[in-house]
C-alpha cells in the first residue's frame, strides 16, 4: 500500500466500483480485495470491507462503511483528456453506466462519486489568463460535456 492513499467511503458497492474504474480508465488495476473478519455496523463476516484499487495512477481503497455517509462535489476525481473523443468516452462510460450529467465537465458515477472530464485544452486556457481564460471560461460556463471545439473557439475569440 502507498504511504498516502485516497479512501472512498461506499455504501456496499466498492468493489463493483473498483472493477468498474480499472475497465474505464487506463493505468487504473484493482488490487486485494479484504473481507470484514467479523460482523461490524454495516455489514457481517465475509463481506467485502476494502478494495485497494488504482486510478489513472492515483492509489485509493474503497471502504463498504454503510449508508451513513454520503458523497459530495467537495471531492471528486478530475481526468485530464487530450482530445473530444477521450473526453466523450469517459464522460459517456461515467454517465452511460447508471451516472449523472451534471455542468462544467462535471458528472457523477451511479455510486455518487464526482468526476470531472476536462480536456487539457480547457485547462491550458485557463492558465493563460486574461481574455482569452474568460472566453473559455464563459464558454465552460454554458456546457454539460465539455465541448473541444468550442473551448479552441473560445481561445481564438
Amino acid at each position: 500500500m502507498a504511504k498516502n492513499t485516497i479512501c472512498v467511503w461506499y455504501d456496499k458497492d466498492a468493489e463493483a466500483a473498483a472493477r468498474f474504474y480499472a475497465e474505464t480508465f487506463p493505468d487504473s488495476a484493482v488490487g486485494a480485495v479484504i473481507r470484514a473478519p467479523g460482523d461490524y455496523p454495516a455489514g457481517k463476516q465475509g463481506d467485502v470491507l476494502v478494495v485497494e484499487f488504482t486510478v489513472a495512477g492515483i492509489p485509493c481503497i474503497g471502504l463498504n462503511g454503510g449508508p451513513a455517509l454520503k458523497h459530495s462535489e467537495a471531492f471528486s476525481f478530475q481526468i485530464a483528456t487530450d482530445d473530444q473523443e477521450e473526453t466523450d468516452r469517459y464522460w459517456n462510460a461515467i454517465v452511460g453506466n447508471g451516472g449523472q450529467e451534471s455542468q462544467c465537465g462535471w458528472c457523477k458515477d451511479k455510486w455518487g462519486i464526482s468526476w470531472q472530464i476536462t480536456p487539457r485544452v480547457l485547462t491550458d486556457a485557463m492558465a493563460a489568463g486574461g481574455g482569452e481564460a474568460k472566453r473559455a471560461f464563459d464558454a465552460m460556463m454554458t456546457m454539460r460535456k465539455i465541448d473541444v471545439e468550442a473551448i479552441k473557439a473560445a481561445r481564438r475569440g
